[in-house]
Formats: structure tokens, sequence, C-alpha cells
């Protein structure tokens, strides 16, 4: 984990903050807690729109998650701010649209920070498909679990 602070922070983001990014967040915090590496990181989700602020996980993304036994209880979706940007080391996008999004928001990129989640897999610039349109949360579970996978993967050589 060279290149990083004591603490790796990580930021996870989708549309709405209650699917694919907080299926994020709760899967890389047990890989990370499964790893022995809780004190390590900081993980966290947000929203690029206010659709959703405040609301939980979205049930069908609970439910998901509860079969591999990860809770995601005290989850509020929130919104990226500008903020955010010096408060994380990543900023990990689940599609080209939250990116464009998440340029906006933050104002650019300017330390390299923002990346797709599929881009620590062998499907580099491939998008998390949104199950709140697809209704396919087998397939977001895959995808998210691999990208996470492969992140804890890359920061754990770099």
């Amino acid at each position: 984990m060279r290149g990083y602070a004591t603490m790796i922070k990580v930021l996870f983001i989708c549309h709405g903050n209650i699917c694919r990014s907080p299926m994020a967040e709760f899967i890389m915090k047990d890989l990370v807690k499964k790893a022995g590496l809780e004190s390590q990181f900081r993980i966290a989700s947000a929203a690029t729109s206010r659709e959703e602020i405040g609301n939980p996980v979205y049930p069908p993304a609970q439910r998901k998650l509860a079969e591999h036994g990860i809770g995601c209880s005290c989850h509020a979706a929130r919104q990226l701010v500008n903020s955010d940007y010096e408060k994380y080391d990543l900023l990990i996008g689940m599609d080209q649209a939250n990116l464009r999004d998440m340029y906006r928001i933050c104002g650019g990129d300017f330390a390299d920070k923002m990346h797709l989640l599929l881009d620590y897999t062998d499907r580099p610039n491939q998008e998390v498909a949104d199950p709140w349109y697809t209704d396919n949360f087998e397939a977001t579970w895959r995808d998210v679990s691999d990208g996470c996978q492969g992140l804890l993967d890359h920061l754990m050589i770099t």
C-alpha cells in the first residue's frame, strides 16, 4: 500500500447511492475485514444525484448482500460534494455517467483519483449495470464483487 497515507480512503459512487455504490461499500468493508485490514481503510459511498438522499439501501440490494452474509444497516444515501475530492484517495464510479457527474461536482480530477470500478478487473472501461433498471441484482453482485476484490488486490501491491 505504498503511496498512500496510513489509511486508504475510498468513496464508491453511483447515481442514487441506494444500489451499486452501497453494495460496493459494504462488499469492500467485508473484504477488508476478512483480510484483517479494517484499521487501514475508510470506506464510504455517495450519489451523484439528490433523488434518494436519506434513503436506505434499496431492498433487493439489501437482500443480495444478506444472501452473502453482509449487512448494510445504518446506511443513508448522501450526495457527493466537492470537498469529498480532498477527503478521499480514490473516488470509484460505477459507469461513465457517474464519472461525468463526479468531474462536474468535484471540478475535475487533478490528482487521478477518479476511476471506474471495473477498471480493477479484467474488464476495464466496462460499466456496472444499474439494477434499478435491469432488475438483475445477481449480475450487479458479480460485477461489484469482482471490482472490489480487484481494487483490494491492486491496493495491496501498489
